[in-house]
């Protein structure tokens, strides 16, 4: 291990003899100097590791100082120690990323927690976080043996993505590995949990999850309030990881009042979940009750054009048809921006709704273009390339502005998504969907072991576009592959992300009500 090499400026630097000596017991290496001028000499000679700094001094004060300093080498930590507690000069020293803030008199084991936090921060955390999940380790895997309820499912599937997080940056690699083999085990049995307890959620007196049809109704209608509007985003195919990853960005201007999670129906897919959501409706009665909006698999056409439409009958159904409210579907950045410029004609709604598809285009873009496929090529980059988005996004925009004219915000999605790896082989006719991850028609071949089959869709509220019609759905990290040109087909679809099926990615998805700071 390499030796620390300290920088220490202090015009009494003498008085600090014991301290210095307290250092080098502990094998630091100690560079004194008496003036700021002194140091920035020292800094283009030396390459240190840390600087002490004191603030009152001389000649270049200790803000001078650090301000040469960081011109010189932005990235070197600097600790400002002084003797004033006045506001402006903490305030000028952080807003100059200052490492820490040390009060005189300062005592060794200050200085010695500030080496600590500093310089060995990364290595403490891995190891405190790897010796914790160690120890959750063991009590997650109880949890799976006995889970047994919908919210069990969640509770589970939240502790798996927060662990997911902490050992994502940590240097032991085969704690993760180990969190990988947990997550898939998990949805192995999240799978069978669904084949056996999704089709009792339609029986009347059958305690259910909030599911997408039933979300607008017991999920949003509760937060309206003519006191203040609200914005309803709802962004295509966001996970829960993913809403966890841009949560720090949205806590800058908004404070979580409720976080919930809910169950996207069957198939996890958008023309199925997202028109249930604004309907208000499962699929069978939307192409019952309104077949002029309704398209299935094979039709050709939009699968998703009428969502205004439904919004506006399910609003009448439950007798909202007094408020004002407005739709927009964003799918392009030229839309997202022009909405952005406009945001503030939105003020007088009590309700906003805003699709926002960005997530969607993402995960298609990966099966389809090289370069998203690299810099996607796991969950933790899809992660930071969905967070590098919404930092850039005008949707990040519409939420500041949401903020200022003091919108309660409303965060949800339609379904999750997963990255599939192993292939399921299904033959099927020319009528069949083409989903990877479901597939509907008249004659599917499929190995039943591998797929959770629906041979009457009409008991999932789901339709049938013959008589003879049957869904199954691929479980955990599967997707449906044919037989001819398997091969190729195999590997353009593994490593992609796809939605439809039954995963927790795909089906346990955020609900978060925001107030605004």
């Amino acid at each position: 291990m390499n030796t620390i090499h300290i920088l220490w400026v202090d015009d009494e630097i003498d008085l600090l003899k014991p301290h210095i000596i307290f250092l080098e017991q502990r094998h630091y290496k100690v560079t004194t100097c008496k003036s700021g001028t002194e140091a920035l000499d020292a800094l283009n000679d030396t390459a240190f590791d840390i600087v002490f700094l004191d603030e009152n001094m001389p000649g270049l004060t200790g803000l001078e100082t650090l301000n040469e300093i960081k011109e010189k080498k932005a990235n070197l930590p600097v600790v400002m120690i002084t003797k004033s507690e006045e506001e402006y000069i903490m305030e000028e020293a952080i807003g100059n990323k200052i490492a820490d803030y040390l009060i005189k008199p300062v005592n060794p084991n200050q200085i010695l927690l500030s080496l600590k936090k500093n310089l060995d921060h990364s290595r403490l955390v891995s190891e405190k976080t790897t010796s914790n999940y160690q120890q959750e380790f063991r009590k997650i895997a109880m949890d799976l043996a006995m889970v047994n309820t919908y919210d069990e499912w969640v509770e589970l599937y939240r502790k798996l993505i927060y662990w997911e997080i902490q050992l994502e940056d940590i240097e032991d690699t085969g704690m993760f590995e180990i969190l990988e083999s947990q997550k898939n085990e998990a949805n192995i049995q999240f799978g069978k949990f669904i084949e056996k307890n999704y089709p009792k959620w339609f029986e009347a007196n059958t305690n259910a999850p909030v599911m997408s049809h039933t979300l607008f109704k017991e999920k949003v209608v509760p937060e309206i309030t003519p006191k203040q509007p609200t914005l309803l985003l709802v962004i295509d195919n966001l996970r829960y990881d993913q809403w966890k990853a841009f949560e720090p960005i949205i806590s800058n201007y908004y404070k979580k009042e409720k976080e919930d999670a809910f169950f996207s129906i069957l198939p996890s897919a958008t023309q199925y979940a997202r028109n249930a959501i604004f309907s208000g409706l499962m699929p069978s009665d939307m192409e019952t009750l309104f077949p002029q909006f309704w398209k299935n698999d094979t039709d050709d056409g939009g699968k998703n054009l009428h969502e205004a439409d439904f919004l506006n009958a399910q609003m009448k159904r439950l007798g909202l048809n007094n408020l004002n409210y407005e739709y927009h579907k964003i799918t392009n950045l030229k839309n997202g921006k022009k909405l952005a410029e406009n945001f503030s004609a939105l003020k007088n709604n009590d309700l906003t709704v805003v699709v926002y598809n960005f997530v969607d285009m993402l995960s298609h873009a990966k099966t389809e273009m090289e370069v998203v496929k690299e810099l996607a090529s796991n969950d933790k980059a899809y992660r930071s390339l969905t967070q590098s988005w919404f930092k850039n996004s005008p949707l990040l925009d519409m939420i500041q502005q949401a903020q200022q004219l003091g919108f309660k915000l409303i965060l949800t999605t339609d379904h999750g998504t997963i990255n599939v790896k192993n292939p399921s082989k299904v033959i099927g006719d020319r009528e069949t969907s083409l989903n990877l991850r479901y597939k509907t028609g008249r004659s599917l071949t499929y190995d039943p072991k591998e797929v959770f089959e629906v041979k009457n869709p009409k008991a999932l509220h789901l339709p049938s576009i013959t008589m003879s019609s049957s869904f199954i759905f691929a479980k955990s990290d599967s997707f449906f592959a044919y037989p001819n040109n398997y091969n190729h087909y195999v590997s353009y679809y593994r490593n992609t992300y796809q939605h439809g099926g039954i995963s927790m990615e795909e089906m346990i998805i955020p609900f978060t009500v925001l107030n605004p700071k």
